[in-house]
C-alpha cells in the first residue's frame, strides 16, 4: 500500500487471518487501524458512513458481501454485525474472511464470549519510535532475551530536545512529518473531542465533560506513578468529592476507548520479607496525550526535568509494550514496601523476564544508581525466578549502548526495536 509504514502488529494480523475466520483490530482512535486493515483487506464497508449504517440495519448480509478479507471499519457502530460475522465464520469454509476495526468496546460487551474460536483480537497502539523511523533498531528486545549484548556509538543528532518533541507529538500516523506547532494544536483538539464526544459514546450515559477533563488532567499529573483512586477523586472534586464508583466509571469509559492503559504490578516470589505493592501505574496509551493535557511544549519540558522524566518513562513503557508484544510479552512494574522499584518488567509467557530502569539522564552517576537498584531486585527475587532472568536493562534518553562490567545493559530509547 503506497505510503504505508509497516507496523509491528502486521505480523499478528497476518497470523490471525491464517488461524481464524476473522480478526478484530482494536485500539485508540487515530492509531492507524484502518490503514493497517487495508493492507490486508480486498474489500471494505465503512460503518462510520450514514448510508452504510442504514444498510447494516436493513440488510446486514449485504454489508458482509464482498471479496475476502472484507473490512468492516468501526464495526461497533453496528453491534449486531458481530453475531452475523460469527455465523458467517461458522458457515464459510476456510479462514480469513473478515477484518473488523474498532476504537471502542461495545457497551453491552457482546464480544466477550461469542467470538471464541472464530475471531482473533489484535491490539494496535500508536507507533513506536522504531516504527516511525526515530530509532535505529540496533538493540533488539528479542535478542536481549536471547542473551546478546547492546553495543553502538551515541547518535549525536538526537538530543534531549528531540526526545521532548517525540514525547509531545506522539506516535500518531497522521501527524508524521507535520509541522510541530500544528501537531501540538491538533492534539489539543483531539483531547477535547475525547472529553466531549468519545467518553460519553463509550458508556452511553451522560458524563460531565468538566469531570472527564479533571480526571484526564489528574492522570497526566500522575503519569508513571501509582496514583490511587482517592487521589484521582480528590483531583476531580469541585464542591463535592465524587464517589469511588463514579471515578471507576469514568476510568472504565477511558479504557473502553483505549485512551488509558495502566501498567499493572508484577507478581513475583520474593526471597525476602518485603511486601509487594499491587497498585498499577497510570499511563495514557501515548504520552502525547498527557503532554496535551498539561499544555507542555518540548521547550517547556526541557525546563522541568521532573515532568520530563515521568513522560519519558511513559514513552519508554509505550515502546516496550509494542516491542515485547511481538513475542507475546507483557510489561509490568515492580515496587515493594522497602522502596525498591523497577520502572518496567518485561515478562514473556514462558516466564523469562527483563527488569528495566528508565533514566532521562545518561550520566555515570544516574546509570550507577539505576544499576544498584536492578542488582538489588535481582538478589531479592526467589532463586527460581532468578533463573528466568534474561537481562537487566537501563534505558536512557541519549548516549551510547553498551554492556557494563556487571552485565547490565544500557541503551538509549532511540536504539530499541522488537
Amino acid at each position: 500500500m503506497p505510503g504505508y509504514l509497516p507496523r509491528i502488529a502486521d505480523g499478528d494480523v497476518e497470523s490471525a487471518l491464517r488461524r481464524r475466520g476473522a480478526v478484530l483490530i482494536e485500539g485508540v482512535r487515530g492509531c492507524g487501524k484502518t490503514w493497517t486493515a487495508r493492507r490486508f483487506a480486498r474489500s471494505e464497508a465503512r460503518l462510520d458512513d450514514e448510508g452504510t449504517l442504514l444498510l447494516a440495519a436493513s440488510d446486514p448480509a449485504a454489508v458482509l458481501r464482498g471479496p475476502a478479507p472484507r473490512l468492516l471499519d468501526e464495526w461497533q457502530n453496528a453491534p449486531p454485525l458481530w453475531n452475523r460475522v460469527r455465523r458467517e465464520c461458522d458457515d464459510r469454509p476456510g479462514r480469513g474472511h473478515f477484518i473488523l476495526t474498532g476504537s471502542a468496546t461495545p457497551r453491552d460487551d457482546i464480544t466477550r464470549h461469542t467470538g471464541t474460536g472464530r475471531i482473533s483480537r489484535v491490539l494496535l497502539r500508536t507507533m513506536s519510535l522504531w516504527e516511525t523511523g526515530h530509532s535505529s533498531g540496533t538493540v533488539s528486545i528479542r535478542r536481549l532475551f536471547d542473551g546478546e549484548t547492546a553495543s553502538c556509538l551515541p547518535d549525536e543528532t538526537r538530543g534531549l530536545r528531540e526526545i521532548a518533541a517525540l514525547i509531545c507529538t506522539g506516535g500518531w500516523p497522521q501527524n508524521l512529518g507535520q509541522d510541530e506547532h500544528e501537531v501540538l494544536r491538533s492534539l489539543g483538539d483531539y483531547v477535547n473531542e475525547v472529553i466531549r464526544l468519545d467518553v460519553p459514546a463509550a458508556n452511553g450515559v451522560r458524563f460531565n465533560p468538566g469531570a472527564v477533563q479533571r480526571l484526564m488532567l489528574s492522570i497526566a499529573h500522575s503519569i508513571s506513578t501509582e496514583a490511587k483512586m482517592a487521589k484521582l477523586a480528590s483531583d476531580m472534586s469541585t464542591d463535592t468529592m465524587p464517589s469511588r464508583n463514579t471515578v471507576a466509571a469514568y476510568l472504565e469509559a477511558l479504557r473502553r476507548i483505549f485512551v488509558v492503559e495502566d501498567q499493572p504490578a508484577w507478581s513475583v516470589n520474593l526471597n525476602s520479607r518485603a511486601t509487594l505493592r499491587k497498585e498499577a501505574k497510570r499511563h495514557f496509551v501515548d504520552p502525547s496525550l498527557a503532554a496535551a493535557m498539561l499544555r507542555v511544549t518540548p521547550d517547556r519540558l526541557l525546563s522541568n526535568h521532573t515532568v520530563f522524566g515521568r513522560l519519558f518513562e511513559s514513552l519508554t513503557v509505550r515502546d516496550l509494550r509494542i516491542y515485547s508484544g511481538a513475542d507475546h510479552g507483557s510489561v509490568y512494574h515492580y515496587r515493594d514496601n522497602t522502596g525498591l522499584e523497577s520502572d518496567a518488567i518485561i515478562e514473556r509467557t514462558d516466564g523469562t523476564w527483563i527488569a528495566v530502569e528508565v533514566k532521562l539522564n545518561s550520566g555515570a552517576a544516574s546509570v550507577d544508581r539505576a544499576a544498584r537498584s536492578l542488582l538489588r531486585l535481582r538478589n531479592k527475587v526467589a532463586p527460581q525466578r532468578r533463573d528466568d532472568l534474561a537481562a537487566l536493562l537501563i534505558v536512557t534518553a541519549t548516549g551510547p549502548a553498551y554492556c557494563r562490567p556487571d552485565g547490565i545493559q544500557v541503551a538509549p530509547i532511540t536504539t530499541l526495536a522488537p
